[in-house]
């Protein structure tokens, strides 16, 4: 299986500047699999190279990869009904306003971002204590607005998560094979220079919020390439997760989601020629899966595209997408 292709506009990203370094890889349903690496893992304050062991802040990937698998896997074991409101497994959540309309939320409405939630939230500036920040998360009264993608439909999922397992942090949950909740730092693609640690982050969480929250369901798993092929090869083959968990993910909810995952549309990030029966997400750091059934195969591209700083035109949302078509066009 030939990469290089493919590979190319990544090179020129790296090449030109506008990204430290990138890894893509490409797996069929065979588990036949090319990877193609370049550039730097860290520039700043000191320089490493980019390899495939590498391990990536996945950042939203972990809604997929993780969140999304356990609650389908919770629905199918008859753990929680998918159009229960979240309040049948988090009661507390507003129980000061019985009638507010949080309280009516469904587990599939959140998987399928269809609820008024805001985007995001700067849960990290309300305050340091995780349990504290918790509270605040069940009980704030939230500002109600048109359907978006929304990292609270999925941190309150990981909260319901938490609650299933009767563990006090998702981090305590086993995060899958080849996936862990940290990696060592000199050995993680770096991502920003983040102006409230104080430190460039390397191994541990960018997400201000997954970090302030000590674990979230929207963000903070960390794998390799080799890690997310290995995932992705499993929903290809139906060996690494049920077939109604895979049917489920595959299922649309939307014009552009499924249940957890976003499906072709104009301007995915998957590219125009995507298959339809294709599935794929995005993370925040620059990293990006994409799960193409009808064709039985699958392709990672996992960047550091926010090292040293975010406040950059990495050019990342036109990388992905001809990335995506080369590999469907081929």
């Amino acid at each position: 299986m030939d990469v290089t292709q493919a590979f190319a506009p990544v090179k020129i990203a790296i090449e030109t500047g506008r990204i430290p370094g990138g890894v893509l890889g490409i797996i069929d349903a065979n588990g036949n699999r090319a990877v193609e690496v370049l550039g730097k893992a860290q520039t700043v304050p000191a320089s490493r190279p980019m390899t495939r062991q590498t391990w990536f802040d996945l950042a939203s990937l972990t809604k997929v990869i993780f969140t999304t698998s356990r609650i389908l896997e919770a629905a199918e074991r008859g753990e929680i009904d998918l159009d229960a409101p979240l309040t049948s497994v988090l009661p507390d959540f507003r129980q000061y306003a019985p009638d507010a309309w949080e309280r009516k939320v469904t587990f599939r409405q959140c998987l399928g971002h269809q609820t008024p939630f805001p985007a995001v939230e700067p849960i990290y500036t309300y305050g340091r204590d995780p349990d504290l920040l918790r509270a605040f998360v069940l009980q704030r009264e939230w500002r109600a607005g048109p359907a978006v993608y929304s990292d609270i439909n999925f941190i309150l999922l990981g909260l319901a998560l938490e609650r299933l397992d009767g563990v006090k942090r998702i981090r305590d949950l086993d995060p899958g094979k080849g996936f862990a909740w940290s990696a060592p730092a000199d050995q993680s693609a770096a991502t920003e220079d983040c102006t409230w640690r104080y430190d460039v982050l390397s191994g541990t969480v960018h997400d201000d919020n997954c970090h302030a929250l000590e674990g979230s369901g929207h963000a903070g798993l960390f794998g390799t390439i080799d890690s997310v092929l290995e995932f992705a090869h499993g929903l290809l083959t139906g060996t690494g997760a049920s077939e109604q968990t895979i049917s489920l993910m595959r299922t649309p909810l939307s014009e552009r989601r499924t249940h957890g995952w976003e499906r072709p549309y104009i301007g995915w990030p998957g590219g125009d020629h995507a298959h339809p029966e294709t599935i794929g997400h995005t993370g925040f750091t620059g990293t990006g899966l994409w799960i193409d059934f009808a064709n039985g195969r699958a392709w990672s591209l996992l960047t550091n595209r926010i090292h040293p700083t975010r406040h950059f035109d990495s050019g990342i949302a036109q990388l992905r997408r001809a990335v995506g078509d080369i590999i469907s066009t081929r």
